[in-house]
């Protein structure tokens, strides 16, 4: 059997009731926002509308029954919103849990096409 590049791809979201609440989106969203220090600038940075950024993070929060992201406005400086202790831990453990799954799942599909190998050139 030739050998061929074969990728795995994986989604992975945590639901609530049935219904969407975090995922790869969000997450980068709350990364732009700790990176840049505002939900403007986090916008800017994703190419997305402020109003989109901020229906997210709302949103999310909403069905979390969380903040994620304490935001002030004015004053001094460029710092106008910052992750949460409860979101950073969230995002932290979203990419710990996702790079888990992504570990698995290569290591299983490499298994199966081992063993499909195998069959093939047993016959």
């Amino acid at each position: 059997m030739p050998e061929t590049n074969i990728q795995t791809r994986v989604k992975l979201w945590l639901e609530k009731d049935g219904e969407y609440v975090f995922g790869q989106g969000i997450c980068t969203i709350l990364k732009a926002v700790e990176e840049t220090g505002s939900i403007k600038a986090a916008a800017a940075s994703l190419e997305k509308s402020y109003r989109h950024v901020w229906s997210r993070i709302k949103t999310t929060e909403v069905t979390l029954g969380v903040v994620l992201v304490d935001s002030r406005v004015g004053g001094e400086g460029v710092q106008r919103s910052q992750l949460t202790d409860e979101a950073s831990l969230l995002v932290e453990e979203y990419h710990v849990l996702r790079k888990e799954v992504f570990e698995l799942v290569e290591k299983r599909i490499a298994q199966k096409l081992s063993d499909i190998t195998r069959s093939v050139l047993e016959t």
